[in-house]
């Protein structure tokens, strides 16, 4: 099994059950902006759009009814409220630091009037991107170190610079730390076997 296909299967049991409790909370309705996506997330549930997604470049296969844009999460090129929903799927623990995060937080409450922003639980105990356990608990250093070792290093064969570059880039987010992100939003919790799998703020209105 190769990196992707241990993805693919993974994404498969989570998000399809993560976009049917995004159908009953708030949508999709209205403008959309998905912020980091794929058309993927809205084919699980039947959409066809429009929804605009966004990512720092254009994929070369895109899919009729979504509209593809260029931008950057954390200085997005749209005024206040301009969307009725933004959506966001395990995005934000790839901004590296905390600083960016609050960026991409802001301008997403910015931008948008509801809101539906999912990213990992950094208590669960097995890191999403190696497929390994309590890596993310260890010092930057000690991850470097052991990154090699775990199912994501021992598909992908990185190099010790693209080792450097993966842990620089993901940075799991505690629940306290999504309220401070996101102060108008319910946190929700996602459980997997009882543990806190995923946090996901809500936003079901705009707050003026």
């Amino acid at each position: 099994m190769t990196m992707k296909q241990l993805r693919r299967l993974f994404r498969r049991r989570f998000l399809g059950r993560r976009m049917r409790d995004f159908v009953g909370a708030i949508g999709p309705r209205g403008t959309i902006l998905d912020v980091g996506g794929t058309s993927y997330a809205w084919r699980l549930i039947g959409y066809s759009g429009p929804v605009t997604i966004l990512n720092l470049s254009v994929p070369e296969e895109t899919t009729t009814g979504f509209e593809y844009v260029e931008g950057d999460g954390t200085r997005l090129a749209y005024s206040d409220r301009h969307f009725d929903t933004i959506f966001s799927n395990s995005v934000i623990e790839h901004l590296s630091t905390w600083e960016q995060q609050c960026r991409f937080a802001s301008e997403l409450r910015r931008v948008g009037q509801r809101l539906w922003v999912q990213t990992p639980a950094r208590a669960f105990p097995i890191e999403p991107h190696y497929f390994a356990p309590f890596i993310h608990w260890l010092p930057a250093a000690w991850r470097r170190r052991v990154a090699r070792w775990t199912p994501w290093g021992i598909m992908q064969r990185p190099t010790p610079e693209r080792i450097a570059e993966m842990v620089a880039e993901i940075r799991l987010l505690g629940r306290r730390e999504m309220k401070r992100l996101f102060p108008d939003c319910e946190i929700r919790t996602e459980r997997f076997l009882g543990l806190p799998k995923s946090y996901i703020a809500v936003r079901r209105e705009t707050s003026g």
